[in-house]
């Protein structure tokens, strides 16, 4: 009988280690067969939630506040208002076309800055003929004339503009730098960025007739210059022709030459 118990004992302990060593990662707790325990599928919940917590603290972050933002801060610089000396009229309206868009503060103000034309010029030159030297330099006076009254109004409406925007690109600049949460959540800092991009297209804008005024300046420069070096080029040809047709060796001299140009 003893025999039998012990074989019997030993008959359990292999039939039990058989079925652990067959066993699945799943298993009863307590028990209780419907109650089923996967430690492979808990690790996997556990990464998942760990990284939806991760997600979610990213994100909490992205759309509440940053508590660093002065460090990006900058200051508007805003442009003076330029005050040009007047003692005897010579500038009259000049301050007010530079600071304000008056076109007709600056038409008044180059004219009274500028010579004056005398009267009987017009008689003169209509004697002259298209291309001459003298309605080449009446070609830059009106060029000039029409370019430069327009600058100055460019730059008067650029910095009255610049004046103007102050107060919206503060408040603009208020917000951008502000960790409450009321502006720091994703929709108003896409409302931000549409601001910023509206304020810098209107700079763009307002700088692009600066730049327009610079081409057209650097235009009236380009023909005086061309027509001077034109004209030099034509007198040392003139010069040429008249020592080729008059003879100014010393047994001569005493001839003139009435039509030299100096």
């Amino acid at each position: 009988m003893k025999v039998t118990l012990t074989n019997r004992r030993k008959w359990l302990i292999g039939a039990g280690a058989a079925l652990l060593l067959t066993a699945t990662p799943s298993f009863a707790l307590f028990g209780i067969g419907d109650i089923v325990f996967d430690p492979t599928s808990y690790a996997s919940l556990v990464q998942q939630l760990t990284t939806i917590q991760m997600q979610y603290n990213m994100l909490k972050n992205n759309i509440t506040h940053f508590s660093a933002k002065q460090q990006w801060q900058t200051t508007l610089h805003a442009l003076e208002n330029v005050n040009v000396a007047n003692m005897f009229g010579e500038t009259a309206g000049m301050s007010i076309a530079l600071n304000t868009n008056s076109p007709s503060a600056s038409s008044t103000a180059w004219k009274a800055a500028t010579v004056t034309m005398n009267g009987s010029a017009p008689t003169y030159l209509a004697s002259q003929s298209l291309g001459s030297p003298r309605t080449s330099q009446l070609a830059l006076i009106e060029t000039s004339d029409s370019v430069s009254p327009d600058c100055l109004t460019a730059v008067g409406q650029y910095r009255a503009s610049r004046s103007e925007n102050t107060t919206a690109n503060n408040s603009l600049l208020s917000q951008q730098f502000d960790s409450a949460d009321s502006t720091n959540s994703e929709v108003e800092q896409l409302n931000l960025l549409n601001a910023a991009e509206a304020q810098r297209l209107s700079e763009m804008q307002s700088q692009g007739s600066l730049q327009a005024c610079l081409a057209s300046q650097m235009t009236v420069a380009n023909m005086e210059r061309r027509n001077a070096a034109v004209e030099d080029m034509n007198t040392a040809a003139f010069v040429q022709q008249q020592r080729s047709a008059n003879d100014t060796s010393a047994a001569n001299e005493g001839n003139t030459w009435a039509t030299y140009l100096p």
